[in-house]
């Protein structure tokens, strides 16, 4: 099959710069020729093809809009375009690369000390140290502000005790971004690879996600250095700012996911005859066909409209909320009209739409349910929040 060559239908490539069209370009051909190869193979394995993260940090894929040592430093819209062709291969793809740069880096050049800047961000940024972001439990996901994973003093150190659950390369990371609770508060934590009481659980049996690392991580009397406390991170307000700027990508990644399984379903549909000519010519494919890039086209215009918001210094929440909640939404249901048009051959992993509309079964919950984004939209334009 032929490298693919996008879905623009209102040539919102018109609007993007040189650089952001050239970088979106780039990621578009190693997703093609050095992703797609094995997704196949490490989807039915469940694992990641580690193997491509040194590429990806010398890339500039990992933390791509973060500023700090080492970093790439690109723009907020250059980031989004990187996520959407990222996506298109893989959620998982694209979950590493979110997970790493808007949940890790972000925090760390956010409101991390110098020190802790410097050690950790050229590492992150090459894809030579991995790091993962500790916030959901098994008891606390969509209301983190019960987490019961929690910190006390003990001279010039912490001491850690509790668990996280689903965390996306728990068992890869060196490094885990831990909320917990204090005498002062929820604050953030580098736990690191090798700290005595640290461990990581595997967890297995996924169908969705499954060419991603996610695991459980579980701290037994961890001592903690002062020095591996984020010192800016002050309240719960420091890890829901980390979940906005991983929300904007993936609000950005869906679109991905979403295009591929549009031009796969084009390309099927001018392929496949019944009754003696292409499905491609049946009034109902096609209004499925148009249904679907219609939805996309939308998505676009959100996407890139909040991207140059942020790169004008405006992310609020409820932006980003909207974006999420509906371009997640929309993702799912390409994938599912896709997997429709190939009929029983979208079920088998010969064709992609099966694995995204799996995938997307976990995207429309993490970072933020349909849900919850709704009622965070509804509490902006209401005034009257709907939870507690």
């Amino acid at each position: 099959m032929a490298d693919f060559q996008g879905v623009d239908f209102y040539q919102f490539s018109r609007n993007l710069s040189d650089e952001e069209r050239g970088v979106r370009d780039t990621v578009r051909q190693f997703v093609d020729r050095r992703f797609l190869p094995l997704v196949r193979e490490h989807f039915k394995a469940g694992t990641f093809p580690t193997e491509l993260i040194p590429e990806m940090g010398a890339m500039g894929l990992l933390g791509s809009s973060i500023q700090g040592p080492g970093c790439p430093g690109l723009s907020g819209t250059t980031y989004g375009l990187i996520c959407e062709e990222l996506e298109r291969g893989d959620s998982g793809l694209r979950s590493f690369a979110s997970v790493q740069g808007s949940l890790v880096m972000w925090p760390i050049a956010t409101y991390g000390s110098e020190e802790q800047k410097e050690r950790w961000l050229p590492e992150l940024a090459a894809g030579r140290k991995i790091g993962c972001f500790g916030l959901t439990e098994a008891n606390h996901g969509s209301d983190p502000g019960g987490m019961e994973t929690h910190a006390r003093r003990d001279g010039d150190d912490w001491i850690l005790n509790g668990s996280k659950l689903w965390i996306t390369n728990a068992n890869m990371a060196d490094v885990a971004v831990v909320w917990a609770r204090t005498p002062e508060g929820v604050s953030g934590f580098l736990v690191e690879r090798g700290m005595a009481g640290f461990t990581t659980n595997t967890i297995h049996g996924k169908f969705s996600l499954r060419a991603s690392d996610t695991g459980e991580l579980v701290f037994d009397d961890v001592r903690v250095p002062e020095s591996n406390r984020l010192p800016e991170a002050k309240g719960l307000k420091a890890p829901l700012g980390c979940l906005n700027q991983a929300r904007y990508g993936i609000a950005w990644g869906v679109i991905g996911a979403a295009a591929d399984c549009y031009d796969t379903a084009l390309r099927y549909a001018g392929e496949r005859e019944q009754f003696g000519k292409p499905i491609a010519s049946f009034q109902l494919v096609q209004q499925k066909l148009v249904h679907m890039l219609t939805e996309i086209t939308k998505a676009q215009g959100l996407a890139l409209q909040m991207g140059r918001l942020k790169d004008d210094g405006i992310n609020p929440t409820p932006i980003v909320s909207m974006a999420k909640r509906n371009n997640v939404a929309m993702a799912l249901d390409c994938a599912r009209t896709a997997r429709d048009i190939l009929g029983a051959a979208g079920v088998t992993d010969e064709f992609s739409p099966g694995r995204h509309m799996a995938n997307l079964e976990s995207v429309i919950t993490y970072e933020g349910t349909h849900d919850i984004h709704t009622l965070i939209v509804g509490a902006e334009i209401t005034g009257l929040p709907a939870f507690r």
